[in-house]
Parts: C-alpha cells; structure tokens; sequence
C-alpha cells in the first residue's frame, strides 16, 4: 500500500557525554530564526518576513499552511513537513509573545503611486467588492488576535509577491480565501500601489495588534475561523470490530496512510504523487466508496492485490506498489486490513492516471517484468531462530517493505544487490542507508534498547531521523507495540555486517576552510568536539551518517535542515537551520568535508558539483 521513503539519517555513535541543550522553545525554534530573524531580513533568494509579535492564530494558520500544502514554499514544507499541530501551536505561541524593533520604512515608488495605495488601503472600492484594508487590519494596520496580521514593515516586493501567489494559486488558505478574492480584483498597478505605501509607512509608536477581531468582517473569511486538525496529525478512524481493529494496527505497520494520502489531504483518499525515473505515479483512492475507492472489492481481491500484485481484474500493478514485498502477508493479516480498510470513510474521488514516459505506460511490459522479477510467496519463519526474531523479520521483510527504499535498483526498477543494502530512494533525492554496513548505519553494535528507540520516537542517544524516515516513523513506527518494535530492533541487529569500504584521503585545503566555516555556523550546536547536545542536536563525531560513501543525506541536511518527527515519546523536538539559503555550494562543500574528515571521521570529501546537484531538490 506504501513506498513512502525510508531512511535512518545522522546515525551516530557517542563517543563521550554530550552536555544536554536547554529545555526551551526558544532553543527548538532557532531553526526560524536563522533565516527570519527577529525583525525579518532578505535572504538570497527570498524576504524573510518578520514574524516576532503577530498574532498567534495567524502564526499558526501559516505554519499549518506550509505544513499541508496551501502555502507553497518547499524550504518551509520540508522544515515543518513532520512537526505535530500541538507544536506547531506552541512555536506559534512563542513567536506572538516576542517583541523587537522594527526596521525603518522604505520610500519606494513615486508620489502620485503611494497616494493611489494610501486610497486603496483606507478606503477600498466598493463598486468592485474591494474592501479598505484597514476594514480588518485596524486602524493601525497592525491586526488582530487572533488570526489577521500586521501589514506594516514588509518589502514593496515581498508584498507584490504574496498578491502574486493569491492570484495564481500558489498561496491559499481555507475556504472561503477572501485574499484569493481580493487578489483578483485588484490589477497589478494597484497591487504594486497598495504595496508601495505599505512598505513607506512607519509603525505607529507602541502600536500592536488589536485584542479582538472587527465585529463585522467585511468579507467572509475562512482565516478567522479556527483550524481543524490536519491529515498530517490525524489518526485513523476507528475500527468497528476486533478483525477491523486488528487491520488498523496493521494498516499502521504498514503505513498505508503515508502515501494514500496527499499532503494535506483526507486519509487514505490517494492522490499522492511519487516522481520516479519512469514518471509520475498517483496512489489511488482506498477508502470505503464504492465508485472511486475499493468499497466493492471483495476480501480475496484484496489478498490478490497484495499477494500477486494484479487488480480484481487481472490487470497487473506497477511495482511502485510494493507487493513485491507484501506478498509475504499472511493472508490472516490480509483478511483484516481489508475489513479495516472498509470502515474507513468512503471519500468520493476518482484516481488520477499515472503520467508514465513511453514506454513505462504500456502494461503488457509488465509480464515481462514479473516474469523476471517477482514470486508470490508468504513469510516462512527461521526454525533455528526465535519467535521474536522471526516476528521481527516478517515486519521488515513484508507488512514494513524496509528493502523498497534501502536497497538499490536496476535500470528496470527491480531491487537489486544485497538486501536492505542501502540505495537512492527512487523519486525522493535522499540516500537509504545500508542496514547492514558498520560504516552507512553500525545498528549492529548499538544496544537493543537505542535502537528500539529511534524506532518510537526518532531520536535515540546514538542517533537522530531525518528526511522521509521521519515521516515513517511518525505515521507508522511510533504507533506499533513495544513488542513489535523490539522484534524488528532484534532482527536489524543481526543483520550480517558487510566490510568497510576503503576511505579516500581528505583534501586539506578545502577542510580547513570548511572549519572555519564550521566554527560559525555549526560549533553552537554540535560543539567543538562533535558531540552534539544530548537528546538535541546529534553528535558528528564518528557518525555514520556523515561518513557513508554517499553524501547525499548530509548535503541534503545542510541544504533543508529539518526536524525528527513529533512523536508521543518525542512531542517537541529540535530541530536543524536550512543552510541553503546562506550558503554557496562551495562552503557547503568545505564544511561537509570537515566534518567528514574531522574527530576521528574518515570519508571521501564531498564537491561542489554534487552540492549543486542536489539544490533545490524536493522531496
């Protein structure tokens, strides 16, 4: 039901006692303040706006936007992309309660323009539906608790921009979007007017956002109202009957939830589009309904599905669904994911085609492919091993489909090389660790209980996830019993270890100016020994993550930053800067190469080709 990624990021063994990071949310929240600051700053690609002092709802509402989808900024996504709506609150919280000086205000445009703007702001157009701004904004221009911001102290340009993603749709909020609205009844010469004025305009002395909103708004507003929870934490719906409610633990195990689901989306609806080498591919609709989703389908269609791949039909799938592991479901297991799968709400919504290069899209190739590829055949246990191993080894091996994601593949798609050796995840531009090399992850040698660990909460003392492992964890591992997660720790740890690669010599000269680099941006957290802080930031000294032969991961980390996910069990983590935003691909480069070559590290040093390479890229 599933190829959402899985990666075990920044794996590190301590080599000492790390000192803890305070327990605050302002040291969780310094991800933010690397590119907003306090008053707001320009960055080189983008204006950062200032976010200290707004009104909490309204922090909230953006950050739920970003999170979910409605808001299209891929730094922003992929920063909050695994953070839980209670945090996100809280960060919120933390931000309205700040206060800093504003910046002075710009003079930008002509006279007669920001006198057109001062028109607009005040008084609107009411023969177009134009409401003044001032109608929600105050009087003031400095908003309203809880949800309507200030539009003071903001860039002519960044204003123009935020116009421009209302009218094309890259920026929306819930309905009705009374700014989508606007935006269209504005031109461009009266938007580049209102936004002239704005940003020429001094913020009254002591000014802050009003208590209350307006008594009367003077459009519907969709904003003003308060947000419900999001796909992103929401939990399943419930089960009807002890085999249902069987099938929901397993739909967690499996995390079908993760990629029949699109980002701010309705659970299990589909519509989550996976990018591969081959082109695009769109999960489909598995809920209840019977028209669009599989409310029709019988319990030996859905054992087919898994076991053999192939619809009710016959009609053979493409293995971006995993039945190439799901087929050593037990079809006990499989009986109750289907009665599971039909009390979820029935969403009515048709599946989109997949958008396949020529010749993918032909699905008689694809007997070929089966033919050379995959065998239906159940989970046998290992009689010489025990019984939590071998359950262990049936959920990595089938319902979890560990080896979709940490293995590599052949130019036809099919796993190849060792299993669970470790692989580029196909579509995502993130590198799968090899579960069984000392060098990529070194699980082998961790206490059972560190690795039953990061399994629930995402961070462990050796170890913190990041990138797609992070999603997995907190839509699926995290939600497993500790028994379930025991079982599979003892089968990752005694998975055979392959030998180490030969390790390239460092370059000097790009080393020591990555430690300088490093000294200020990255000593504050992770320290001058590598240690990190304990249960924050992790350690990079001997850290498998850092040294795995492919880069990829950490000059993704350096690039996007991010967080472990919110879990029960790690509700309100810390999190990591984007450096993409102030840094070239040569520093970059130069720190990774540091790193990778500092406090007992040893690894090949990394470029500034392959930083470029990897710039920009989503997932």
């Amino acid at each position: 039901m599933n190829i959402v990624p899985a990666l075990i990021a920044l794996l590190a063994p301590l080599s000492a006692a790390a000192a803890p990071a305070p327990d605050t949310v302002a040291e969780r929240v310094k991800p933010c303040l690397a590119c907003h600051a306090l008053e707001g700053k320009a960055g080189r690609d983008a204006y950062y706006p200032r976010i200290a002092g707004k009104p909490q709802g309204y922090l909230y509402q953006q950050l739920l936007n970003f999170r979910d989808g409605r808001r299209s900024y891929a730094p922003m996504t992929l920063l909050l992309e695994n953070l839980s709506d209670q945090y996100l609150a809280e960060v919120a919280t933390h931000f309205a309660g700040l206060r800093a000086p504003y910046l002075p205000p710009r003079a930008e445009g002509t006279l007669a323009e920001r006198t057109r703007g001062a028109e607009l702001v005040r008084h609107g157009d009411s023969s177009r539906n134009i409401p003044a701004c001032v109608a929600c904004h105050g009087q003031n221009l400095m908003g309203a608790a809880p949800s309507i911001p200030g539009l003071l102290n903001l860039p002519r340009d960044y204003i123009n921009a935020q116009f421009g993603a209302w009218r094309t749709g890259l920026r929306h909020a819930r309905a009705p979007d009374c700014m989508a609205q606007i935006a269209q009844r504005l031109t461009a010469v009266e938007v580049s007017a209102i936004a002239s004025w704005l940003a020429a305009e001094p913020v009254p002395a002591g000014a802050s956002p009003a208590a209350a909103l307006p008594a009367k708004m003077p459009l519907e507003c969709g904003s003003t109202s308060a947000p419900a929870s999001s796909a992103a934490s929401a939990a399943p719906p419930p089960a009807a009957d002890r085999l249902s409610e069987r099938g929901a633990y397993l739909a967690r195990a499996g995390n079908c939830l993760g990629c029949h689901t699109a980002r701010g989306g309705q659970p299990y609806a589909g519509g989550r589009e996976i990018g591969t080498r081959f082109g695009v591919f769109v999960t489909p609709n598995i809920t209840a309904d019977r028209e669009t989703g599989i409310g029709r389908w019988s319990a030996d269609d859905f054992w087919r599905a898994l076991h053999e791949g192939k619809a009710p039909d016959g009609r053979p799938y493409y293995p971006a669904f995993p039945y190439t592991e799901y087929t050593k479901v037990t079809r006990e297991d499989a009986d109750a994911l289907h009665a599971y799968l039909r009390t979820v709400q029935p969403v009515v919504r048709r599946n989109a085609p997949h958008r396949l290069d020529f010749p993918y899209g032909l699905r008689p190739l694809l007997h070929i492919w089966r033919a050379l590829y995959f065998e239906p055949g159940v989970y046998r246990s290992e009689p010489t091993r025990s019984a939590e191993w071998n359950r262990g080894a049936y959920l990595v091996e089938g319902l979890g489909h560990c080896n979709a994601c940490h293995a590599a593949r052949n130019v036809l798609g099919a796993t190849s090389g060792p299993v669970l050796g470790g692989g580029q995840i196909e579509g995502l531009n993130w590198y799968a660790p090899a579960l069984t090399s000392p060098l990529e992850t070194g699980i082998a040698a961790w206490p059972l209980e560190d690795i039953e660990r990061l399994l629930a909460t995402g961070v462990a003392p050796r170890a913190a996830i990041s990138g797609p492992m992070a999603e997995v964890v907190r839509d699926s591992l995290q939600h497993l019993t500790a028994a379930d997660r025991r079982a599979m720790a003892a089968y990752l740890k005694s998975l055979p270890q392959g030998a180490a690669p030969a390790l390239t010599a460092p370059m000097r000269a790009a080393i020591e100016q990555g430690g300088k680099i490093y000294d200020r941006h990255c000593k504050d957290c992770h320290g001058n020994d590598g240690l990190g802080a304990a249960g924050a930031y992790p350690p990079l000294a001997d850290n498998r993550g850092v040294t795995s032969a492919s880069p990829l991961n950490a000059i993704r980390s350096v690039l996007s930053g991010g967080y472990p996910p919110s879990t029960q069990g790690n509700p309100r983590p810390y999190g990591m800067p984007p450096f993409g935003q102030t840094l070239s691909d040569e520093e970059v480069a130069a720190v990774l190469s540091y790193v990778r070559n500092s406090w007992g590290n040893r690894a090949g040093v990394v470029t500034a080709v392959q930083v470029g390479r990897n710039r920009g890229s989503g997932g």
